[in-house]
């Protein structure tokens, strides 16, 4: 069954507005933790809870922030990961429309436990109402006392503010957001050095995904315990799942991290559209290896995944049926990394440019024998080779199509 925490208070009416979030609890997170908590005690909960980063990667988040240096003469930042441009993807705007109080209410949290003063939330340009949204909540907070100085007379300062991107999808790489918000082209950096340490402008800086944030009030006001019994042992807490494709039901469902896929397809979202049979399932947005039907039976959680050399990822669920070509999904996939690669790296920019090539024509009737072997040498040239994991999110899903559904890709080649 579903396990609302972030979501609990969806459906309610003018949710997004300051006085009605007060009313359901709002910002009595804060009030806990910036007078009745030192920030080390905060760090340290967010640490046994477990919250391991909805972003992707799924690193610890309580872990990342320990990384910051507190001893340093510099200016420590924040930064909101909110450019959600992973195709399939679609619950952080969910809750910065519907509730965007609760992201800023975890942004005070986490700017407190790190020393950190000054916030950028990083909304993708195509979000230009949620933007505005926000734009709104923060300026709700500054007047009731929640940012801007000496906060809730605690002598706690913090100014957030929104940075709309441009639609890139790079810029969902923490190093090319950075840059993006410095004012430059978005072009993930080299690291070492990491963020943590040398970041926005050179300082220290935390980079969170709006769903990792939004988890930390519940874990302030109801302690790491209770969140972590809410998911797994190593997993804390609930996930939003994205459900699109062709099932009955698409939408977001939050349920207890480690939810079965099968049960989140067939019980949640109702099952596949039409009666038609399931085919594939992309389990975490389309950089995740695909799924054929026959390894749905998997909990979703960040190490069940893995071993099954997949990702849960942003936890979007793209459910394919028997009557949808495979080469269409090829298709998608290699134009979309072809146009997004930002054309730093040769095995990205030269290895995407050219499968989106061999995909096409063997769509329009001309395939060869070789073009298979051919994408699978070009993509596996791409994994662990660039600076950035834009190479590995086209190389993984692509890999993985053309090695599952061999036979159906040569359908199309013909002799």
């Amino acid at each position: 069954m579903e396990e609302k925490l972030l979501t609990q208070h969806f459906g309610i009416e003018n949710l997004f507005k300051i006085d009605v979030y007060l009313k359901h609890s709002g910002y009595q997170a804060v009030k806990k933790a910036l007078k009745e908590m030192k920030p080390s005690e905060i760090m340290d909960e967010v640490k046994a809870a477990n919250l391991r980063g909805r972003g992707g990667a799924g690193f610890p988040a309580g872990v990342k922030w320990g990384f910051v240096p507190q001893d340093i003469d510099k200016p420590k930042y924040l930064c909101v990961n909110a450019d959600e441009g992973e195709p399939g993807t679609f619950k952080d705007r969910y809750i910065m429309s519907h509730n965007p109080h609760l992201l800023l209410e975890g942004i005070i949290i986490a700017s407190f436990a790190v020393g950190i003063h000054k916030g950028f939330v990083y909304i993708r340009g195509e979000y230009e109402t949620i933007a505005l949204r926000f734009e709104q909540a923060i300026s709700e907070a500054n007047k009731e006392g929640f940012l801007g100085k000496n906060i809730l007379g605690t002598g706690f300062d913090l100014n957030v503010f929104v940075h709309r991107g441009a639609g890139s999808y790079i810029c969902g790489e923490e190093t090319a957001l950075l840059e993006s918000i410095e004012g430059k082209r978005g072009n993930p950096r080299l690291k070492p050095p990491f963020p943590a340490s040398v970041g926005l402008f050179g300082c220290p800086t935390v980079i969170n995904n709006v769903e990792t944030l939004s988890n930390v009030p519940q874990i302030i006001l109801n302690g790491a315990k209770w969140f972590c019994q809410k998911g797994l042992p190593k997993d804390g807490g609930t996930r939003i799942f994205g459900v699109s494709g062709m099932v009955k039901n698409p939408g977001i469902y939050e349920l207890p991290m480690g939810t079965n896929l099968k049960d989140i397809i067939f019980k949640h979202a109702g099952g596949m559209k039409d009666g038609k049979k399931l085919k594939a399932v992309i389990p975490g947005g389309m950089s995740a290896p695909i799924l054929t039907a026959d390894e749905i039976d998997i909990k979703m959680d960040f190490d069940s995944l893995m071993d099954a050399k997949s990702m849960l990822g942003s936890a979007a669920i793209i459910v394919i049926d028997e009557d949808t070509s495979i080469l269409d999904v090829l298709k998608v996939i290699t134009k979309f990394y072809s146009h997004e690669s930002c054309g730093q790296c040769t095995p990205c920019r030269v290895g995407n440019s050219w499968i989106n090539k061999i995909v096409k024509r063997i769509a329009g009737g001309k395939g060869k024998k070789e073009d298979i072997d051919n994408i699978i040498r070009l993509a596996s040239n791409m994994l662990g080779k660039t600076l950035c994991p834009l190479g590995d999110a086209a190389a993984m899903p692509i890999l993985s199509i053309t090695q599952k559904f061999r036979k159906e890709i040569e359908s199309y080649i013909g002799n």
